[in-house]
């Protein structure tokens, strides 16, 4: 009782701008500017509590300079889905909202659930994950122009085409941006061969999970599923019991690895055996795809924890 009556926790609320921080259990709140002086100045200012964790709302990247500071300074940051956050205020009847109560929210949701701290992105990193990112950006708007190419009229077809030749090469060297990237690092270069190694893994896929899941090969087969998004999850309630389904994770990683998937039920051969038995057991072919989801992410996960190929695990 008496150590959970000392613990700080740190709940930081992010815009553009600025950074609220809530501190607890005393109340505290102060704001900095979100920019090299204020994150500095946060960081002065939050290091002294000695905080048993600090907790932001993951906010497509404005947090990442404040995170990389904190860090840097040898504090415990969590950066989570503002989902989380949202339904704990929900629980707890929290409803305005503000900056200032955004950051009093954080803190309560880092006292009563205590995220697990995971490892984070180094900067070698944090540039791969923009890189695939922006690679995700331009295929998308290939996409989008080519749908837009076969309704078009013929005054905009010749200007749309172009673009989409123009977008073209520029998928080609993020291409060669990323796999020179990849090819600078020894450990990425080993975890690469490892997955590719595995039918129905590509460079896409190999490289999405190496910038955006960091903890592949440092969490169980659960933990590595629930955290991607891809373990059912149960809908009980009393004498209820709902349908098992999936939710929440990480998106971007689900929709390449489903891709990967549909690759990998055709040439890869247990996931084509393991795909096949579900479907005769009578289950959808979207169930089935997640289970197949679930399991190359589990045998992904372990692989890379033993630092195993493909074919030394199925000879």
């Amino acid at each position: 009782m008496a150590e959970r009556e000392k613990a700080v926790f740190v709940g930081i609320d992010v815009s553009k701008e600025k950074l609220d921080v809530a501190v607890r259990p005393s109340g505290q709140l102060i704001s900095f500017s979100n920019d090299e002086d204020g994150i500095s100045m946060m960081a002065d200012f939050i290091k002294p509590f000695l905080p048993l964790l600090i907790v932001f709302e993951a906010t497509g990247g404005l947090e990442t300079a404040a995170v990389g500071m904190l860090i840097a300074k040898g504090l415990p940051v969590v950066v989570i889905n503002p989902r989380q956050v949202r339904d704990f205020a929900k629980a707890t009847g929290k409803l305005a909202k503000t900056d200032a109560i955004d950051a009093h929210l954080i803190a309560r949701f880092a006292e009563a659930v205590r995220p697990e701290v995971r490892p984070l992105k180094d900067e070698e990193t944090q540039k791969l994950t923009a890189l695939i990112t922006r690679r995700r950006q331009i295929v998308e708007m290939i996409t989008a122009e080519k749908n837009r190419l076969c309704r078009t009229t013929p005054w905009t077809f010749k200007d749309i085409q172009s673009h989409i030749a123009w977008l073209e090469k520029c998928l080609e060297k993020a291409d060669k941006n990323l796999n020179n990237l990849l090819r600078k690092s020894p450990v990425w270069r080993e975890k690469d061969e490892i997955l590719q190694s595995t039918p129905g893994v590509g460079p896409v896929l190999s490289m999405t999970l190496l910038a955006n899941l960091p903890e592949l090969g440092t969490l169980n087969r659960k933990q590595i599923a629930a955290l991607v998004g891809v373990a059912p999850l149960n809908r009980d309630s009393g004498l209820f019991r709902g349908k098992r389904m999936v939710w929440g994770g990480r998106g971007n990683i689900r929709s390449v690895l489903y891709m990967s998937v549909t690759c990998a039920i055709r040439f890869n051969p247990p996931l084509k055996k393991f795909y096949q038995r579900l479907r005769d057991a009578g289950k959808f072919h979207k169930v089935a795809m997640t289970a197949c989801m679930r399991k190359l992410l589990v045998i992904l996960n372990t692989m890379i924890k033993n630092r195993t190929y493909w074919g030394a695990c199925h000879d």
